[in-house]
């Protein structure tokens, strides 16, 4: 049952949000680790009941969609209306990083997930790796809502592959710097400010191997961050092992990093989700501001696509058909803040430079030493 593993998966997070503050900054309190403790066991909590009141239904003979997904794609309502037109069950899955999401289709006894939300360069790796169907397109009409450029699949690296369609755009967004108006002043201009002493255990990173090593090469001048050469991988592991100095701690779900930020005022933080972020720390109170450094920032474009362990076709179509109506994507720019395929952005008055997250050259090279970094190894052993 996917949802009990979904709970399964926050209890795991919960036990890692909680090594992670043992091991930050004094600044960290043991107030502040228990209020994070009862947030989380509420959560689960909740998550758990959800989950036994979902194999009750599915046991009563509707069809049943298995979606893996980010938080804020498949919020219940949108879930529930989705339900009702398809006379269906959809039990969602929710991931906290793109390891996750791979691990997720890798389980020694895997899930069979129907329809999943991943960015491009993931996209690219699914289907090299045959773990995804080809879409056809006349099933999803509401593509044809979609603003030009994102029509233009065949323009979009990771979409097509030996003239068939794998992927379609769903939400994007730039990863820049979000910070605390009240603390900084001045809108930083670089990455390389989460390097900055003055900021000394109020910095947040987002915990993930492969858009660390991408943006610490953009802050180090590197051209081509997602092909690292072996002396780059090594002056970067470096940095990175340096930027611990300034950490409250790392993240992994937007939530966590909202409570992480307003608990210990925060000053500074790398933002994986973007604008998502932004429009959930102000919601809870914060006056943060959000810039794209001046040597650019990574940008992600996710995408639904269709496992090859599809169930029932006719339904992971019409999930992701469903998934480009008006109401839905409207839904998603004005709750979470992010972008849609539908609608133009506002203008951005700064001239940003923004790279579209790619295949990266060794994600298990990085893995292993990130793995080794977040772990506390020292520096002149890299």
């Amino acid at each position: 049952m996917h949802m009990i593993s979904m709970a399964e998966q926050l209890r795991r997070g919960i036990r890692r949000g909680k090594r992670r503050l043992a091991a930050a900054s004094p600044r960290a309190s043991s107030a502040a680790r228990s209020s994070f403790g009862r947030y989380f066991r509420l959560v689960l909590s909740a998550l758990v009941c959800f989950a036994l009141l979902s194999s009750a239904s599915a046991e009563t003979g509707k069809k049943v969609l298995h979606v893996l997904a980010w938080p804020g794609y498949a919020d219940a309502d949108v879930v529930k209306n989705f339900e009702s037109r398809y006379d269906a069950k959809v039990e969602v899955t929710l991931v906290d990083s793109d390891e996750a999401l791979w691990a997720q289709l890798h389980a020694q006894n895997p899930a069979s997930f129907d329809v999943l939300a991943a960015n491009t360069a993931e996209i690219q790796r699914y289907t090299r790796a045959h773990l995804l169907a080809p879409l056809d397109l006349q099933s999803l009409p509401n593509t044809q809502r979609q603003l030009p450029r994102f029509q233009a699949r065949a323009s979009i690296g990771g979409l097509t592959a030996n003239g068939a369609v794998y992927a379609i755009p769903f939400t994007y967004s730039s990863m820049g710097l979000i910070y605390d108006r009240k603390q900084i002043t001045v809108a930083p201009r670089s990455m390389r400010e989460l390097w900055n002493p003055r900021y000394r255990g109020k910095v947040l990173d987002f915990n993930s191997a492969q858009h660390n090593f991408s943006f610490t090469a953009l802050a180090l001048g590197y051209p081509h961050p997602f092909d690292l050469n072996a002396g780059q991988m090594r002056a970067i592991a470096h940095k990175l092992v340096d930027l611990r100095r300034n950490l409250l701690t790392y993240y992994t779900l937007p939530e966590e990093a909202t409570a992480f930020f307003i608990q210990h005022h925060v000053a500074l933080m790398f933002g994986n989700y973007g604008t998502q972020q932004v429009e959930m720390l102000r919601r809870a109170g914060a006056d943060v501001g959000y810039v794209i450094p001046d040597e650019g920032a990574l940008a992600w474009l996710d995408c639904w696509a269709m496992t090859r362990a599809v169930t029932d076709r006719a339904l992971a179509l019409a999930w992701i058909n469903y998934m480009l109506e008006p109401d839905v994507s409207r839904l998603l720019t004005e709750r979470q803040g992010l972008a849609n395929t539908l609608t133009a952005p506002a203008a951005n008055s700064q001239n940003a430079r923004i790279v579209w997250i790619g295949p990266v050259e060794n994600i298990q090279r990085r893995e292993d030493l990130w793995a080794r970094i977040v772990s506390g190894d020292r520096s002149e052993r890299f």
